[in-house]
């Protein structure tokens, strides 16, 4: 029988990252802007001594011009994390985290919406 942490890609960063998410929902609630709430999120990894990149640039290139995506968060080089505070998550959001997954090479990205009433971290 396999144990779901076998299962999970990068389960200790992941769960570290999703309990500092939970506690950033609890304390701050689900109207602040997306801004404060990376803010907090930011202040939190580093006292916690977890490497990360902030809006980090991810190129992308189309022809010959070359365009360029920056996610919110990219945690220990293994995950990229994109912040939302907004009514729902939408197609154009999974769209978003795809496209930087591909252009970093990460294999795991994780959405969280801070408007809900209760937080879901989406894995993609």
């Amino acid at each position: 029988m396999t144990k779901v942490s076998d299962k999970v890609l990068y389960p200790e960063p992941s769960y570290k990252i999703t309990g500092l998410l939970f506690e950033i929902h609890n304390s701050l609630g689900r109207y602040c802007r997306e801004k404060q709430y990376a803010d907090i999120l930011e202040k939190m990894l580093k006292e916690a001594n977890v490497p990360f990149k902030r809006e980090e640039c991810l190129p992308m290139e189309k022809i010959d011009d070359k365009f360029t995506n920056r996610a919110d968060f990219v945690i220990n080089d293994e995950l990229l994390l994109e912040l939302k505070s907004k009514p729902f998550v939408t197609n154009e959001d999974y769209t978003q985290v795809h496209r930087y997954l591909v252009a970093s090479g990460l294999k795991l990205g994780i959405i969280v919406n801070f408007r809900n009433k209760y937080l879901k971290p989406i894995r993609i």
